[in-house]
């Protein structure tokens, strides 16, 4: 996948949420649908953001702590905040210059309580992070068309399906 594709790829997937986005309103973004999931829309919108956000600013440090989200509450009620957080995720993704993709950066996730050292980073690229970021929005978008059909509410078809499944369907249907 070249550099360009991989960050095309982002941005495609943050549109298509920002395009979701408008076509809710704001009870149905900030409902929670129990006893079936414990968070709604706009919480899986803020947790995709979130890591989104943390990538962006370990790439100035070499750095990423997945586990350092600030986990912003008003990106889980507010659509058109997100959508702005949006927008500004997609203009600094727009930013990343390709030739530097595959620059190695630390990662840090998933870190448990009792662990707090070096030794629970993991090395990586910025290509191999943003493919990452890739898999988790379409795996939360998912969750999200689920969790908006037991609102009542339908998504487009494409919405919470993964590049390769799309790419292979168009193929079966020609």
């Amino acid at each position: 996948m070249s550099g360009y594709q991989i960050i095309r790829d982002n941005i495609l997937f943050l549109r298509q949420g920002i395009g979701l986005l408008e076509e809710l309103n704001d009870e149905i973004y900030a409902k929670t649908v129990t006893p079936f999931f414990n968070s709604g829309t706009g919480k899986h919108i803020r947790h995709n953001l979130d890591h989104y956000e943390m990538f962006l600013a370990g790439l100035s440090t070499g750095s990423i702590d997945y586990d350092g989200r600030q986990r912003d509450p008003q990106i889980e009620t507010d659509r058109r905040y997100a959508i702005q957080k949006m927008l500004s995720i997609i203009s600094r993704l727009e930013g990343i210059e390709t030739q530097r993709l595959d620059d190695p950066i630390s990662v840090k996730m998933n870190e448990g309580e009792e662990v707090n050292d070096s030794s629970s980073r993991s090395q990586s690229t910025i290509r191999r992070e943003l493919q990452f970021l890739l898999s988790h929005t379409v795996h939360h978008y998912a969750l999200i068309a689920i969790i908006l059909k037991l609102q009542g509410f339908d998504c487009d078809e494409d919405f919470g399906v993964a590049p390769s499944t799309l790419k292979y369907q168009r193929s079966v249907k020609n």
